[in-house]
């Protein structure tokens, strides 16, 4: 991939948006992939029903600070680039759906999974879980490479196709290389998080992933390439970003192996920042990609909002963002902590032995204002 030599002129409100949704993606792809991650491997990590509450409180403080960024994500889209958030989810309507849906699910389970002590009504919640995780890491991925590979877009931004255009087998591509980067996530999260036998299935399940999300992401960052070079339009992807991100999941399998698991998540990180740069990167100055003609292609330029709309929504980000990663920063410093079963070496301060209870304000789950999940007592 190259670096274009003559790019289209726009104006520096447009670009500066475009870079911060790019950006907003980034940030959701990387705190909503550990905890996809988590909620994918509750049946392969998590043997018993206290295994699978330790997992789900190692999210518990955090997962829906990170929903957030998928919120922002969305809201800046519509203000600033209002012609294509109209066209992706006229387009887009099934999936995006489906995502909602899965969510909502998802975040039911987590809230509704310690109101009662019944093992059957605990693991029907698990299950949702498990499908409210799998289900967005698939399409986010399938979503994304559609974006980028092209939708049958007619003039004025009107989708012509249907849900069946958005399958074919480079878009299932992506959804695969999302779900394994995401579910590699997770399990290198869950080595920082837990200890005891958890930990180490989790170390066992992250190796194994490490190889298979390498292979995946090589092959579908080869195949943007060369689409893109056979539609003569490459961007502005420079050659680092998508080596760097193969070489950073690449480099995973071996931090685990050399006990970095720190070192391990930091790499995962960049491999999906990675990924979401080089779409962008590939994308501009397009956003959505027609086709039928290029001449259809949606643009910074031609999606975008009026000028002023776009100054307005600078200043307030200016102010209201660096407050809000303070924020995050600061929610996750205080549960940093592990997460451990009864038995397990005492080398945290979070317990989850005491049955679950309903959500208080000094537990793991309820502190900070956060979602609650099981709360099992315990203050970090």
């Amino acid at each position: 991939m190259t670096i274009a030599t003559v790019a289209p002129a726009y104006t520096g409100l447009e670009i500066f948006w475009f870079l911060i949704i790019a950006v907003l993606w980034s940030g959701y792809f990387v705190l909503e992939g550990f905890d996809f991650g988590v909620g994918m491997l509750l049946p392969v990590v998590g043997k018993t029903e206290l295994d699978r509450r330790v997992m789900i409180n190692t999210i518990g403080p955090v997962w829906d600070g990170n929903e957030v960024w998928l919120l922002v994500a969305g809201g800046a889209t519509f203000a600033a680039f209002p012609n294509w958030y109209a066209t992706l989810f006229s387009g887009f309507y099934l999936p995006l759906f489906l995502i909602l849906a899965a969510l909502i699910f998802r975040g039911v389970a987590f809230e509704f999974r310690a109101k009662r002590v019944m093992p059957q009504w605990k693991l029907a919640w698990d299950h949702a879980i498990f499908w409210g995780s799998l289900l967005p890491s698939i399409l986010w991925g399938v979503a994304f490479a559609n974006i980028l590979r092209g939708t049958p877009i007619g003039p004025n931004g009107h989708y012509l196709g249907s849900f069946f255009n958005l399958l074919n087998v480079y878009s299932l591509l992506g959804g695969v290389t999302t779900l394994l980067l995401f579910a590699l996530h997770g399990s290198v999260f869950l080595t920082l998080k837990t200890t005891g036998e958890i930990r180490e299935r989790a170390q066992g399940v992250a190796k194994i992933l490490a190889p298979a999300a390498t292979v995946a992401l090589l092959g579908f960052l080869a195949w943007t390439y060369v689409n893109a070079h056979h539609a003569n339009n490459t961007g502005i992807v420079p050659p680092f970003v998508p080596i760097l991100a193969i070489a950073a999941v690449a480099a995973v399998g071996w931090l685990l192996r050399e006990k970095l698991e720190g070192w391990a998540f930091v790499a995962n990180a960049v491999a999906l920042v990675g990924l979401v740069a080089t779409i962008f990167l590939n994308l501009y100055p397009r956003v959505m990609v027609s086709s039928i003609s290029p001449l259809y292609n949606l643009t910074i330029g031609n999606s975008a909002s009026a000028p002023y709309t776009l100054k307005v929504m600078t200043i307030v980000a200016l102010i209201f963002t660096p407050l809000v990663l303070v924020y995050q920063g600061w929610s996750y410093w205080v549960f940093r902590a592990r997460v451990r079963r009864p038995g397990d070496p005492i080398d945290t301060v979070i317990d989850v032995s005491t049955p679950d209870v309903p959500p208080t304000g000094a537990a793991v789950s309820g502190a900070a204002g956060s979602g609650s999940t099981d709360d099992d007592g315990g203050a970090p």
